[in-house]
C-alpha cells in the first residue's frame, strides 16, 4: 500500500509540474506577441493599448477676441492646458503594463481626469470673460475631452538605441518614475529614439529617391518690389537658449516645452516686455536690428546626455540628444511681386508653422526641410531628409506677409497677418509687408535604417505629444527695428538693390555672437560667388537667382508666402508629385536666402501619419503652441486653408525599403525578463524531476 500511495504521488508532481510548465510558456508566447509591444496596437486590444499620443482640441483657437482686463489670465490658463497635456503624455507612455493589461486604462486613469482638469481651466476661462464684461464662445466646453491617437505600426523601435548602437530593453529606455511632477515624457537614459517619443523609420526619407516637388514662382507686376535686406545675427554661438516663449505664454516659465535657439535680441525669455526688448544687446552686425530671432533645437538623438536632460522641456519631456548648432543662419527680408511694401509696426509679432501640426493637421504647418544641393527640387514638409555625403540638412521658413495694418498681434497670432494668395496678391484690407525668409543649414550625421528601425536619428524639438514630427517645425520673430532702420529697408526692397550686411555676399556661417560686436559678418557659409542653381542638370528650378558656397549650389529664392490653395494631385508612384510647367535656370549667384513658399509642396507624409493625425481643421492651430495678447484681428483676414494630406507613395525603386521601415518587428525581452516572466515555468520543471526521482526510488525499492 505504501509503494503504491507513492507511485501515485510522484505521478501527481510530474503531471502537475508538466501543466505549470505548459500553462506559463504558452502565457508568455502569447504576451509577447501581443501586448508586450509599448506604442504597438494590441489586436485584442486595439483601442486603448496601442495610443501613442493625445489629440486635445486647440481652446486657443476658439479666442479670436479677448478682453484686455482678462488678458493676462487667460494666457496663463492656456498654459497651463499645455502643461496639463504634457503630463498626461508622460503618464501615458510611462504606464506601458497598464495599457497592454487594462483596455479602459487610458480612458479611466489618464483621459478621464485631464478632461475634468481642463474643464477646470475653461471654467476659470469663462469666468475671466464674464468679469471683464464678456462672454466667452460657447464652444469652449466641447474642447475639454481628449482623444488618444493610435500609434504608428513603426512606432515599435524597442525602446530606441543606446550610445553603442545596442538594442535597449522595451522599457529600459524610459527614465525611472514621473519625475519632476509627472513630467517624466519618455526621455531616455541610453540615448536614441523611444519607442513612443518618436522619431520612427517612417519619418525619415533618402532625399535621392524622391522625384522634383518645387513649383515655379510666380511671375513679378509690374508694381513689384524685388529687393532684398540682409540682416547678419549669428548662430547662436553664444549659447542663448530656454524653454520659455514670450509670444505665447508671456509671464509663464517652460511655456514651450522644448528649447528654443535665440539670435539678435539677447533678452528674450518669458517675462520680457517691450521695453526690456528695446533696450536689450543684439548678437546682429547691424546694431540698429533689435528683433527676436528664435526656432526650436535640432538635436540628434545619440546617447549624449545634454545640460537639460534632466530638467523639463529637455529630457523630461522627451526632447533627449546632442543639440546641434546651425553652421549658417541666413536672415533675409524680400519683396512683394504685385506691390510694393510698408514698414513693419514695431513689436509685430508673427510666427509661421504650427508646433502642434502632428495633431491639429497640416492647415497652418510651414515646415521645409531639404538638402543643399537638392533645396531647388525637394522640399518636405512632414518627412526628415537623409542628405547624401557633401550635402547638409536644411530646414527654411517663409513668414507671413500681409498685415492687417492695426494690430501687432492678434489672440491666435494668425489674424493680424496672413499669407499672400497664389499670385502674391494680400487679401482686401491688408498690406504687404517685408516678407522674412530664413535659411538655417545643419552638419547632421546621418540616421541610419535597418529592419524598420532608426539608429541615431535627429529631430526638431517638440511638445512632446507631438513626438518629434517632422511637420511641427515652426519660427518665431518679434520685430525691434529701430524706426530708420526700418524705413531703409523698404525703401531697399521697393527700389529692387540688394541690401544689409554681406548683401551680394551671402549671410555666412559665422560664429561670433559677441552681443552685436560680430555676429554672422557674412564672411563665408553661403557667399554668393557664382553658382548656377541646377543648370544643365535637368531639374526645375524656382527661379533665376542662385547662391553658392560650400556644398550650397541650390536656386536661392525671391519668393512669395502664395498659393494657400491645395497643390495638385502627385503622379502615382512617387512620394513628391511632379509638377508641371516648371522651367531649369540658371542663377547669378546674389546669395540669397533659399525658401519655399507655404504651399509651393505637397506633404510628403506616410499613410500612419495621416490616420494618426486628425484632419478636417476641427482643432485649428492657435499660433504655434498657446495663446498671448490678444489685439482685434481685422475683419476678413485670410488663414492658409489646409495642404493636401494624400497618402504617401514611395518612388520606383525604393517601395522594398519603405516596406520594410514600416513593417513591425517583433518585441523581444532580454535574458532577466525571461526568467521573470517564466519563474512558474521553473518551479513546474522543479516538480516534474522531484517527481521522477521518487518514482525512481520506489522501482528500486520494489526490486
Amino acid at each position: 500500500m505504501g509503494a503504491q500511495r507513492a507511485t501515485f504521488a510522484a505521478a501527481a508532481l510530474i503531471l502537475g509540474g508538466g501543466g505549470l510548465v505548459a500553462v506559463n510558456v504558452y502565457a508568455s508566447a502569447t504576451e509577447s506577441g501581443s501586448a508586450g509591444a509599448p506604442g504597438q496596437a494590441n489586436p485584442s486590444n486595439q483601442t486603448w493599448s496601442g495610443a501613442g499620443t493625445i489629440d486635445c482640441p486647440d481652446v486657443g483657437s476658439k479666442l479670436a477676441e479677448v478682453p484686455q482686463q482678462a488678458r493676462a489670465d487667460v494666457d496663463k490658463e492656456l498654459a497651463l492646458l499645455d502643461q496639463q497635456v504634457s503630463e498626461a503624455y508622460a503618464r501615458m507612455t510611462s504606464e506601458q503594463q497598464a495599457k497592454a493589461q487594462d483596455a479602459d486604462f487610458v480612458q479611466n486613469a489618464i483621459l478621464g481626469p485631464l478632461k475634468e482638469k481642463r474643464g477646470a481651466v475653461i471654467d476659470r476661462i469663462k469666468t475671466g470673460f464674464k468679469n471683464a464684461g464678456a462672454e466667452a464662445p460657447n464652444s469652449l466646453d466641447a474642447l475639454a475631452t481628449c482623444t488618444a491617437v493610435p500609434a504608428d505600426p513603426t512606432q515599435n523601435n524597442a525602446g530606441g538605441q543606446n550610445g553603442n548602437g545596442q538594442q535597449q530593453n522595451n522599457n529600459g529606455g524610459q527614465q525611472g518614475g514621473q519625475q519632476g511632477g509627472g513630467q517624466q515624457g519618455g526621455g531616455q537614459q541610453g540615448g536614441g529614439a523611444s519607442a513612443v517619443s518618436g522619431p520612427v523609420a517612417a519619418d525619415f526619407v533618402d532625399i535621392t529617391t524622391l522625384q522634383p516637388n518645387v513649383a515655379q514662382k510666380p511671375g513679378s507686376g509690374g508694381n513689384a518690389s524685388t529687393g532684398t535686406f540682409t540682416s547678419s545675427c549669428g548662430v547662436n554661438a553664444n549659447k542663448k537658449f530656454n524653454t520659455d516663449n514670450v509670444i505665447v505664454a508671456p509671464g509663464v516659465t517652460n511655456g514651450a516645452h522644448h528649447l528654443h535657439d535665440y539670435v539678435g535680441n539677447q533678452s528674450n525669455d518669458a517675462f520680457a516686455t517691450n521695453d526690456d526688448l528695446a533696450k536689450a544687446a543684439t548678437t546682429c552686425q547691424n546694431q540698429g536690428d533689435k528683433s527676436t530671432y528664435y526656432w526650436p533645437v535640432l538635436r540628434v538623438q545619440d546617447g549624449t546626455q545634454e545640460f537639460d536632460a534632466d530638467k523639463n522641456g529637455g529630457g523630461l519631456e522627451g526632447n533627449v540628444g546632442k543639440v546641434l548648432q546651425a553652421k549658417q543662419a541666413q536672415i533675409e527680408f524680400i519683396g512683394n511681386p504685385q506691390s510694393k511694401v510698408v514698414e513693419m509696426p514695431t513689436f509685430l509679432r508673427i510666427i509661421t508653422g504650427d508646433a502642434k501640426a502632428f495633431t491639429n493637421g497640416p492647415a497652418n504647418a510651414n515646415a521645409h526641410w531639404s538638402c543643399t544641393g537638392f533645396e531647388d527640387k525637394v522640399q518636405l514638409t512632414d518627412k526628415y531628409p537623409i542628405c547624401p555625403q557633401g550635402s547638409s540638412v536644411v530646414r527654411s521658413f517663409a513668414f507671413q506677409s500681409c498685415w492687417d495694418g492695426r494690430n501687432i498681434d492678434s489672440a491666435n497670432h494668425r489674424t493680424h497677418v496672413a499669407f499672400a494668395d497664389a499670385n502674391g496678391n494680400c487679401a482686401g484690407g491688408f498690406k504687404a509687408i517685408p516678407q522674412l525668409t530664413m535659411r538655417l543649414v545643419y552638419d547632421v550625421p546621418a540616421p541610419t535604417l535597418e529592419n524598420g528601425q532608426v539608429k541615431n536619428p535627429y529631430a526638431v524639438d517638440g511638445f512632446p505629444e507631438q513626438v518629434h514630427k517632422a511637420i511641427t517645425d515652426h519660427d518665431d520673430f518679434i520685430n525691434v527695428f529701430d524706426a530708420s532702420l526700418m524705413r531703409e529697408m523698404v525703401d531697399c526692397i521697393n527700389a529692387g538693390r540688394q541690401c544689409g550686411d554681406g548683401a551680394g555676399g551671402g549671410a555666412g556661417g559665422g560664429s561670433g555672437d559677441n552681443g552685436g560686436a560680430g555676429g554672422n559678418g557674412g564672411t563665408g557659409g553661403n557667399g554668393g560667388t557664382g553658382g548656377t542653381g541646377g543648370a544643365g542638370t535637368g531639374e526645375p528650378s524656382p527661379s533665376p537667382d542662385a547662391s553658392s558656397g560650400g556644398n550650397d549650389a541650390t536656386a536661392s529664392a525671391t519668393p512669395t508666402d502664395t498659393q494657400t490653395t491645395q497643390p495638385p494631385a502627385g503622379t502615382p508612384g512617387t512620394t513628391e508629385p511632379t509638377r508641371g510647367g516648371q522651367t531649369t535656370g540658371t542663377g547669378t549667384g546674389t546669395g540669397h536666402t533659399v525658401v519655399v513658399p507655404k504651399a509651393d509642396i505637397s506633404p510628403s507624409a506616410a499613410a500612419s501619419d495621416t490616420a494618426a493625425a486628425p484632419q478636417g481643421g476641427a482643432h485649428e492651430h492657435h499660433g504655434s503652441e498657446a495663446t498671448h495678447r490678444p489685439q482685434t484681428p481685422a475683419a476678413g483676414a485670410d488663414t492658409p486653408s489646409t495642404q493636401a494630406t494624400a497618402q504617401d507613395t514611395s518612388p520606383a525603386g525604393s517601395q522594398s525599403q519603405s516596406q520594410s521601415q514600416t513593417e513591425p518587428q517583433a518585441v523581444t525581452g532580454d535574458l532577466a525578463d525571461t526568467g521573470t516572466n517564466l519563474w512558474p515555468a521553473a518551479a513546474g520543471g522543479v516538480l516534474v524531476i522531484a517527481g521522477l526521482v521518487l518514482l525512481r526510488r520506489i522501482r528500486r525499492g520494489s526490486v
